[in-house]
Formats: C-alpha cells, sequence, structure tokens
C-alpha cells in the first residue's frame, strides 16, 4: 500500500513540474519579434514557425502566443 501512495505522489509531482514549466514559457525579444512577423505572413502554422527559431518547438510557440495573444474572437 505504500508503494501506491509514493506512486501517486510521484505522478502529482510531475503534473506539477509540467505545469510550472509551461507557464515560465520564455521567449528572448528577438524570437518573439520573429514569431509575430512569421504569424503575420503565415497564420497559425506553429511548426513552420518553429523551424525559423531554433530550439523551439511548434508545441512551445502555440502554447506562447495562446497565452500571449489569444483573443476572444
Amino acid at each position: 500500500m505504500a508503494d501506491l501512495d509514493h506512486s501517486l505522489d510521484d505522478s502529482t509531482l510531475d503534473s506539477r513540474d509540467g505545469i510550472s514549466q509551461d507557464s515560465k514559457l520564455e521567449f528572448s525579444e528577438d524570437e518573439e519579434t520573429l514569431i509575430i512577423r512569421m504569424f503575420n505572413l503565415v497564420g497559425e502554422r506553429w511548426s513552420l514557425i518553429a523551424g525559423r527559431i531554433p530550439g523551439r518547438t511548434a508545441e512551445e510557440i502555440e502554447k506562447y502566443w495562446t497565452s500571449r495573444y489569444s483573443s476572444s474572437e
């Protein structure tokens, strides 16, 4: 029973770590400028935008964009 409790605690901690990493997504000013320019050119084609920014994934860029620039259209 103790092993089960320990594994539940581990998964809870992992979930918290993932949330904190997502909320602390930081981009440089140059990256942000490039994302804005690319978004204006190609729209929500996150993988295409990510291809222009070394070390960034499409998922990171989309999360950053939606957290920073999402609107209720």
